[in-house]
């Protein structure tokens, strides 16, 4: 396996792994990442702001997250709880696991990569937020040690459950 930051090449085979789990949302009547969320637009400019990884096997990229190190602006208001930390965080956002590859451990191996990077950085907080019927997601938060924080709202109104992991060196 292979964990590498993105480039404008991998765009394509990146949105092909979302247009799987939107796919994939909507059948199960999840209303997450949908109405052309996320796009090529979003994916080129996580790119460009070197924000995209992604992970492959035999070469070929098989899951995709975003992580960054800015302040998360619908992360400074948190409703029915709390935050773990007020220190500096890291924010995951655009997770996702080729449909074919799901169910081995690799958004497990993706949040380790990503826990990696945060240390090197001395960053030890890694917030991420998900639908509330996206219920794989949040067991695979929850056992990679994330803890349910509270309620956030996006900047369009929707409601979203929060975690945050604070990292040991």
């Amino acid at each position: 396996m292979e964990f590498r930051m993105a480039d404008y090449k991998d765009i394509d085979d990146i949105m092909n792994i979302i247009f799987k789990a939107q796919e994939n949302f909507r059948n199960k009547k999840i209303d997450q990442w949908q109405n052309n969320y996320p796009n090529h637009d979003i994916i080129r400019e996580d790119i460009k702001n070197k924000n995209s990884y992604v992970l492959l096997k035999d070469g070929v990229i098989i899951g995709t997250v975003y992580l960054s190190f800015d302040e998360e602006p619908t992360y400074k208001e948190i409703y029915k709880g709390q935050w773990l930390s007020n220190e500096q965080y890291a924010v995951i956002h655009r997770m996702a696991v080729d449909l074919e590859y799901k169910g081995l451990g690799l958004a497990s191996l993706m949040m380790k990569y990503v826990e990696d990077i945060c240390l090197s950085k001395n960053i030890h907080s890694i917030k991420v937020d998900t639908h509330s019927e996206n219920l794989s997601m949040q067991r695979s938060l929850e056992k990679n040690g994330y803890k349910y924080c509270g309620i956030i709202y996006l900047e369009d109104g929707n409601e979203r459950v929060a975690f945050e992991k604070l990292l040991l060196n």
